[in-house]
């Protein structure tokens, strides 16, 4: 797709109506939704607001089991949201940040199994409402491990068989997808992988997507030094997201890990490389951020030191995008660090 031309394109450009499919509306959907805003917490909650962004950026993204996994709630919230942004002429859409996240990650997962050059695992934890399994061609010779809670899993495979009973032309994309019911601040989530089928000597992608912030400065740590474990073992691709400090108040009774520095922190664990973009950067904009007055622009052109922005005096929110990788036959250079 040429995404050169999106400027800051907004979902819907040409429907103000929103239009979904009748499969939302059925009896089997509607009662699983039920489960999902009644009972779940808010950290589970947004795995179906992440597949809201991504159905209503659709213009960019790919993902036609995404409508379905957000539900009807959550599509029309975030909906409503875009509208108002778009009266309002606001410089960033709601969703736009989602859109550009997930396309980042897609692009990295790829690029990271064309670096292996053969079959590998791709282990998404906090897999949410992700549908990568199903829409990623490059998954096609790649074992898929979803890990997340056993409710979470529970509903999401009901969704996607109704999906998938309802609309022919669905179909997995990856060679394999084992679903693992397991909490990854607890301990035994290695475990209950390794017990699933992940093969620690493997080459393996490790997926940290919009997860890490919600776990304590500890659940967060051991997840971390765990993959950073198995760089000693094969080839190993770390893909997260991190917040700074800042961006933690947002919400700071559902945010709490950060990391101001995880271009520092992870070669610590024991990561060889590592890079680090933030939103709107050469690799992490897809045509979608092209206005240099939107707030991502403005905050890659100040020093990630600042913390608070000198044109406003508000705090320097960022939401960093990481790659990092090892392997038994590399050296960690700090020296090649930003400090």
């Amino acid at each position: 797709m040429d995404h050169s031309k999106q400027e800051n394109a907004s979902p819907e450009d040409h429907d103000l109506e929103l239009k979904l499919p009748h499969l939302v509306f059925t009896k089997t959907v509607r009662e699983l939704y039920s489960k999902v805003v009644n009972e779940w917490d808010s950290l589970k909650k947004s795995a179906c607001q992440t597949a809201a962004g991504r159905a209503l950026w659709k213009h960019v993204i790919h993902d036609p089991l995404a409508d379905v996994l957000a539900g009807e709630t959550y599509l029309r919230n975030l909906h409503e949201k875009i509208k108002k942004d778009r009266h309002n002429n606001a410089r960033e859409i709601s969703g736009v940040i989602l859109a550009v996240r997930t396309l980042w990650f897609d692009s990295k997962i790829e690029a990271a199994l064309d670096s292996f050059g053969g079959a590998a695992q791709v282990v998404l934890l906090g897999a949410g409402m992700d549908a990568r399994a199903y829409r990623l061609n490059c998954l096609k010779e790649s074992d898929v491990f979803e890990v997340d809670f056993p409710e979470v899993l529970h509903v999401k495979a009901a969704l996607l068989q109704a999906a998938l009973e309802s609309t022919e032309h669905l179909r997995l994309m990856a060679k394999s997808l084992t679903r693992v019911a397991a909490d990854i601040r607890e301990n035994d989530w290695l475990e209950k992988l390794q017990i699933s089928g992940f093969v620690p000597e493997k080459n393996t992608v490790w997926v940290l997507e919009g997860i890490i912030y919600y776990l304590s400065n500890s659940q967060a740590m051991q997840v971390l030094k765990i993959v950073a474990d198995k760089c000693t073992l094969t080839h190993t691709v770390l893909l997260a997201d991190f917040m700074n400090k800042a961006s933690t108040t947002l919400s700071s009774s559902i945010f709490h890990f950060y990391s101001d520095w995880p271009d520092n922190l992870l070669p610590s664990l024991g990561f060889a490389n590592v890079k680090l973009s933030q939103i709107g950067d050469p690799d992490a904009h897809f045509g979608l951020m092209h206005d240099p007055l939107n707030l991502f622009n403005k905050l890659r052109n100040l020093p990630r030191s600042i913390e608070i922005n000198p044109d406003d005096g508000t705090p320097c929110r960022r939401l960093y995008l990481v790659q990092a990788s090892g392997s038994p036959n590399q050296t960690i250079s700090l020296s090649s660090i930003p400090m």
